[in-house]
């Protein structure tokens, strides 16, 4: 999952080099951050977050059913 969200951030910036995701895994489901760099920002999150829920909602469909649920933030 931490890779087909790194493909996505990495396509939508000017400068892809910078863009890294950190998996958490607790208890009760796995967290993937996303940190870019200041100036795409609002690339990932795209006008009044659209972007990020349309990531949100590709990493919602690409995960097991059976699996922990997978959350997605934007640093």
């Amino acid at each position: 999952m931490r890779e087909l969200v790194l493909f996505l951030a990495k396509s939508l910036v000017d400068k892809p080099d910078q863009v890294q995701v950190l998996e958490t895994e607790g208890p009760e489901a796995i967290i993937l951050e996303i940190n870019v760099a200041p100036e795409d920002m609002g690339k990932v999150i795209g006008k009044q977050g659209r972007i990020a829920k349309a990531i949100r909602t590709v990493v919602r469909a690409a995960t097991d059913k059976t699996s922990k649920p997978v959350f997605v933030e934007i640093q």
